[in-house]
């Protein structure tokens, strides 16, 4: 049996992510993607640092955030986030001065996870079981996020996922693939094609009144919320997230009239 006081006593905020979890069982499985997703994430933030691409080392920093956060392991929160702001303002100096404490939190939060799971490496995420024809689409380059709300739904709807706007958009280009998607859940800031770019593939192919579309994300700034809000999406739900709250953003979307 795993002991969460290995977290608690690493400064993990356990009590404050169960209020978005719900329970050790669904924090522990989603923890266990981090596990599987982090080192990757981690060498491309690294990469991105050394050849000054600050764009994409901003969005990759910011994913690194919300994960930290959604687990409860607000320092890393905090750094990263810090890491975000400065990078938009391609203030390269701060980010270099500041890497190695980056990188040295987070290293550290990985090996607390390690020990809490008691695992020298990490369980492959389980095979997802499709209860029905009904069909959503989830856009984030978070695969937390994605299984996350892969646990919540899977009950009720088979989930798509796509981990960025290039993959929704070939989805839903594709006629066949999309007839039974009744919904899409988009994050906003993705590498590659971001959401704003798969909201004008919408607008182009006329989507909106056939699969209608909400938006997941942690940017909270007003300038992009009153961008999202231009096109004729349902809502916006702000990451961090609950079981509760993506039910109810989904009941809403699939049963919006645009």
């Amino acid at each position: 049996m795993k002991d969460v006081n290995i977290l608690i006593n690493n400064g993990a905020n356990v009590k404050k992510a169960l209020e978005l979890f719900g329970d050790m069982e669904t924090y522990d499985a989603t923890l266990e993607t981090f596990l599987q997703e982090v080192p990757s994430k981690l060498e491309k933030i690294r990469a991105l640092k050394e050849i000054g691409d600050m764009a994409n080392y901003a969005i990759l920093v910011h994913s690194l955030k919300s994960d930290a956060r959604y687990f409860g392991f607000e320092e890393l929160g905090e750094i990263a986030y810090q890491h975000e702001l400065k990078s938009k303002e391609n203030d390269m100096y701060y980010v270099t001065e500041h890497f190695d404490e980056l990188m040295g939190e987070a290293n550290r939060v990985v090996n607390v996870v390690k020990k809490y799971m008691g695992v020298g490496g990490v369980v492959d995420t389980p095979e997802v079981k499709h209860t029905n024809g009904k069909k959503i689409l989830v856009v984030d380059d978070s695969n937390i996020i994605r299984n996350f709300i892969l646990k919540i739904l899977d009950d009720s709807f088979e989930v798509i996922s796509a981990n960025d706007g290039k993959e929704a958009i070939d989805i839903l280009d594709d006629e066949r693939k999309r007839n039974d998607i009744k919904a899409v859940l988009l994050d906003l800031n993705m590498p590659n094609v971001n959401g704003f770019e798969v909201l004008d593939f919408y607008k182009n192919k006329d989507l909106f009144r056939s699969i209608p579309i909400s938006i997941i994300t942690g940017v909270d700034d007003k300038e992009s919320i009153n961008k999202a809000f231009k096109y004729p999406i349902v809502d916006i739900l702000l990451k961090p997230f609950n079981e509760r709250d993506v039910k109810r953003i989904l009941e809403k979307t699939i049963n919006s009239n645009i």
